[in-house]
């Protein structure tokens, strides 16, 4: 088995796990090398502490399981198979009792937990989420280096998107011409939604793009990522079309000295909550502290939300291996938004920043 499986089987031997179903897409994919949203379907790992593992996927997708390296069982189920007896029928060759079953909890919905209740009735349910967000909080050097290409094509893409900006543009012309040029690089999926905000628009942090016009005197923000080959990158740059005023100025250096101290914050052995922290009181002291609404930023990889956490209350220390966001933002309604976001990796002795375009205020002529 690959390291990640003996990681998952070795953690269920410590805790007397007979059975882990891993049901998430990203984490089918963390452990398999397969990735699949099936939509509804069921796809499932079925992992156990000795035993080799088994696939299940639905069977039109059973070659592309093969051709992306897994080698153990697969069941491939039809759109008229129940595949819960399959996948019981293939686990009682392997397992006489099972007592204890770990599921993504967070992930599973009622329907599935109640199949699994009723295949294993006596089994104890608990959470296999802990453990694998402790396996992938960590990257190795093939992760980061899917990381650092993504977090290039991020770089590009904000660079196309400021070529965009002209008056009248609407934030989907500019958001369009992005994603097309990205897709004409190869890309097929972005981290998520890809946001461009206009004036005001830029208040609110998780806006929707519109027919809203970009003019003169406005502030621009692009938030966007990439995903290559199953990972992610995240950037949020935020610029000026023409000339802004000093209340705009002000808002957007403050947010520059927030992240790029919260940046210099962090290395092996500082919490998450410093650095959070380091970043927040600079807002605070600037007197912005209500218009910075969320955590400083978040774990990066297979997902765009991962673990860790970075709040002002998460005691957990950084460690080298670590990739995350420091997106500081401040936003007053009916004014203006500005967040700052790049991806560090944490090293031996301080981070590597991925994401590269330049932070100094660009002022788009």
């Amino acid at each position: 088995m690959n390291q990640r499986l003996t990681n998952m089987s070795e953690w269920m031997y410590q805790n007397q796990v007979d059975i882990s179903i891993i049901t998430s897409t990203e984490n089918v994919f963390y452990l398999s090398g397969f990735y699949s949203d099936p939509h509804e379907r069921l796809l499932a790992l079925a992992v156990f502490q000795q035993e080799e593992p088994i696939l299940i996927c639905p069977a039109m997708e059973k070659e592309d399981a093969k051709a992306s390296g897994w080698s153990y069982e697969i069941i491939g189920y039809s759109d008229v198979e129940n595949p819960w007896e399959m996948v019981r029928k293939a686990i009682d060759k392997r397992v006489n009792n099972v007592s204890k079953l770990a599921v993504e909890k967070e992930h599973m919905n009622v329907e599935r937990y109640e199949a699994l209740s009723e295949l294993f009735p006596k089994a104890a349910f608990i959470s296999a989420e802990e453990n694998l967000r402790k396996l992938r909080m960590i990257k190795d050097e093939k992760e980061i280096s899917k990381i650092r290409e993504a977090c290039a094509l991020a770089d590009y893409a904000v660079e196309v998107g400021c070529s965009e900006i002209k008056e009248g543009k609407t934030e989907l012309e500019i958001l369009a011409v992005i994603e097309y040029e990205l897709k004409k690089k190869g890309i097929t999926k972005m981290s998520f939604d890809t946001m461009v905000l206009t004036g005001a628009n830029g208040a609110s942090p998780h806006g929707t793009p519109g027919l809203t016009k970009v003019k003169k005197g406005d502030f621009v923000l692009f938030d966007l990522g990439v995903v290559v080959d199953g990972y992610c990158s995240d950037i949020t740059r935020t610029v000026a079309y023409g000339e802004i005023n000093e209340k705009q100025k002000e808002i957007y250096d403050t947010v520059l000295k927030a992240q790029l101290a919260a940046i210099d914050a962090s290395k092996p052995g500082a919490s998450c909550s410093e650095v959070d922290l380091t970043a927040r009181n600079i807002i605070r002291e600037a007197g912005y502290g209500e218009y910075f609404p969320h955590r400083l930023g978040h774990g990066l990889g297979i997902g765009v939300h991962e673990y860790p956490s970075l709040t002002e209350t998460n005691p957990l220390m950084l460690e080298s291996g670590m990739v995350y966001t420091i997106e500081p933002g401040i936003y007053v309604p009916n004014t203006a938004g500005v967040r700052i976001e790049d991806d560090v990796f944490v090293t031996a002795n301080g981070v590597e920043i991925l994401t590269q375009f330049p932070k100094e205020l660009q002022i788009i002529k």
